[in-house]
């Protein structure tokens, strides 16, 4: 299926997100407490905390995203929405810019926003009944039947459907992308198998290993947790270049980023490291 015709698929299946928005209004949720502790937090400085902490900056700020959304920026163009790349162009893309900062705001809103209602579900509902102990998605669904009922039930079941269909394509694309172009290779999905053989064999390579993990046995919660520790580990090198890169006037030219928005950047990948570090030294320390 070429690009064309697959991003609107996607585009389409975020919708399923706001079924984690729904679970949370079907349940008793202290509001006051919860958003009291969203706004002024008591953490538990040990390696546990730690270890969390990196993991939602690790999922909050995927080093993948940096490559699907770059990626996907090129595929539009070929698309015929932008004429060629902006650097070559002597004036203008004014218009573009504004269209990737207004995609990216509004994409980290949502996201964040649907994260904030996943935690808060699972926090008042199983935590609060005592269940910290689960190993896969399905039990994660399966432990709300009881507690908050099956209208609560269907409702996760589906965001945890439709999160899956929407983000083994993304995983896997952004992989491809990434190792393709390090290669040389063709990378675009509106290419054909056979002109884009390197860039397929990673998607289905990837998505292969990723459906015989679920018969591995292995915890697949901890997986995700690991994976998103070193999404956290592996995004301080990279955002620290990308700030380089986007800082300069020798790269980008008059496209350089401005010097508040250097100055967050930096100030994100502070964030960003500090917590990496705080982890590495919780564990030298216990």
């Amino acid at each position: 299926m070429p690009y064309r015709r697959y991003a609107p698929v996607l585009k389409f299946l975020t919708l399923t997100l706001f079924a984690y928005v729904a679970t949370a209004l079907t349940v008793d949720i202290p509001w006051s407490t919860a958003l009291l502790a969203t706004v002024w937090p008591r953490p538990t400085i040990n390696a546990d905390y730690c270890l969390m902490l990196v993991a939602v900056l690790g999922t909050t700020i995927s080093p993948y995203l940096f490559f699907w959304q770059a990626s996907q920026e090129v595929e539009e163009m070929k698309q015929g929405k932008v004429d060629r790349p902006l650097r070559e162009l002597a004036k203008g893309g004014a218009l573009e810019l504004d269209r990737i900062k207004i995609d990216t705001t509004v994409g980290m809103l949502f996201s964040n926003a649907i994260a904030f209602f996943i935690i808060l579900t699972t926090a008042a509902v199983l935590n609060a009944h005592g269940v910290t102990n689960i190993n896969s998605a399905t039990q994660a669904a399966e432990a709300l039947r009881p507690l908050a009922g099956d209208s609560t039930f269907v409702l996760f079941a589906l965001g945890i459907i439709g999160t899956g269909m929407l983000a083994i394509p993304v995983l896997a694309g952004s992989a491809a992308y990434g190792v393709a172009e390090a290669f040389g290779w063709q990378a675009t999905l509106e290419a054909k198998a056979p002109d884009a053989v390197g860039f397929y064999s990673i998607i289905a390579a990837a998505t292969v290993i990723g459906f015989g993990l679920g018969f591995t046995g292995i915890d697949v919660i901890h997986m995700l947790v690991w994976s998103a520790v070193l999404n956290g580990i592996v995004a301080v090198p990279i955002m620290a270049m990308m700030m380089v890169i986007v800082s300069s006037s020798k790269l980008l030219g008059r496209f350089r980023a401005r010097r508040w928005l250097v100055a967050m950047g930096w100030f994100g990948t502070a964030i960003m490291a500090v917590a990496v570090i705080a982890l590495f030294w919780s564990f030298v320390a216990a």
